[in-house]
């Protein structure tokens, strides 16, 4: 288990706080502030759930982070689905059933929020009918934006428990140059059709050495919470791709970023999650279970989506199982060996060591696919 399993109960405790404030900044809003009050209370059941599996000997990580497909509408630069999946190896994505049973195995056990990613998740069109039967568990939603219609906006009305966090890269010529032409202006009405559908939403902002400034501007935060925004994700940008490590931050802007968000946290009605600058308070990386596993389109169980290693996979075997997973236990136990570097992710830039502690042929596996999809086509 843990070397330093004493963060967990710290942890525990910071999700309430997080929901506890989320009530408080939504109290004008009876409805979405009964939502999370409630959903305080099942939080409390999960941590007990997973306290209770601790005693058994099986760490169960607080999130799943759920990538639901490769697929995507947009062909967005630095795209980290698209980067990563030279390293794994072809997979047909889960089918709706085992989707469903997943969630409900990873309820069972005390999981408290399965978060949705891709590609874009808005792809898989059944998804929003498999978290309509999880009212008690937490969905936020990674999304592009353009696919939210009136018929996903009328979903998003009903379930109060899948929160859409839309992807913006800073103001509209940062988010276009990255995203594609016209696609800020699409993000705009989305926001103002969720805004007037009274829809808790929330934006991921992944921070560049090129948007941090625009980023770091009170200005511009206050605009996307004007505009209904009461989450957000500030998330430093990994260079999976070896052409944008002009990409990362400085370390001044780190820190003026770092503090910056101190200043928006005590300035806006808003809730600010930090990656990886709230994971140092628990000791560092959250990834391998100390605080969330990945799950590939395919089914593998990652350390994290920046980590595209796995020797277990939920397509063959219950999550239960998966989560024993030695690779996970060998990055929990060894943890020390981790810190954070340019880029924000240890796990990447640590990648061979990662890759070390698999068994040898799945070590030969993953170095012939990934050699076998940068090859280029036989015409």
């Amino acid at each position: 288990m843990d070397n330093d399993a004493h963060y967990v109960d710290s942890f525990n405790r910071e999700i309430l706080i997080f929901f506890k404030n989320a009530a408080r900044i939504t109290f004008r809003e009876p409805a979405k502030a009964l939502f999370f009050l409630r959903t305080l209370w099942w939080q409390k059941r999960a941590a007990d759930k997973r306290h209770r599996w601790q005693g058994e000997g099986l760490h169960v990580p607080p999130f799943l982070i759920l990538s639901l497909t490769t697929k995507c509408n947009l062909h967005c630069a630095g795209c980290v689905s698209f980067s990563q999946q030279k390293h794994r190896a072809a997979a047909s994505e889960l089918a709706d059933d085992r989707l469903r049973s997943l969630i409900s195995e990873a309820h069972q056990l005390g999981v408290s929020a399965v978060i949705l990613a891709g590609g874009e998740p808005l792809m898989r069109k059944e998804v929003l009918s498999i978290t309509r039967d999880f009212p008690s568990m937490v969905f936020p939603l990674i999304t592009n934006g353009t696919l939210i219609n009136d018929a996903v906006l009328r979903q998003f009305g009903k379930q109060r428990n899948v929160i859409p966090i839309l992807s913006i890269e800073g103001d509209g010529s940062a988010t276009d140059a990255r995203r594609g032409t016209g696609i800020y202006k699409r993000l705009q009405i989305a926001m103002e059709k969720m805004r007037a559908a009274h829809v808790f939403f929330g934006c991921s902002l992944t921070l560049t050495s090129a948007n941090a400034e625009t980023i770091a501007n009170p200005h511009f935060i206050k605009n996307l919470v004007d505009s209904g925004a009461r989450l957000f994700l500030l998330l430093e940008y990994v260079p999976f791709d070896e052409r944008t490590t002009s990409w990362i931050l400085t370390e001044e802007q780190r820190v003026h970023l770092r503090q910056q968000i101190e200043v928006f946290r005590s300035q806006f009605p808003a809730l600010f999650i930090a990656i990886p600058g709230d994971e140092e308070q628990y000791g560092g990386c959250l990834a391998a279970g100390r605080g969330f596993v990945h799950i590939s389109a395919g089914g593998d169980v990652e350390p994290c989506p920046a980590s595209p290693f796995s020797d277990a996979s939920i397509a063959t075997q219950p999550l239960k199982e998966a989560l024993r997973s030695d690779l996970l236990q060998a990055i929990r136990e060894q943890h020390g060996a981790l810190t954070e570097t340019a880029g924000g992710c240890a796990l990447w830039t640590q990648r061979e060591w990662v890759r070390s502690l698999l068994p040898v042929n799945q070590r030969i596996a993953m170095r012939v696919a990934a050699t076998a999809k940068q090859m280029p086509e036989q015409l």
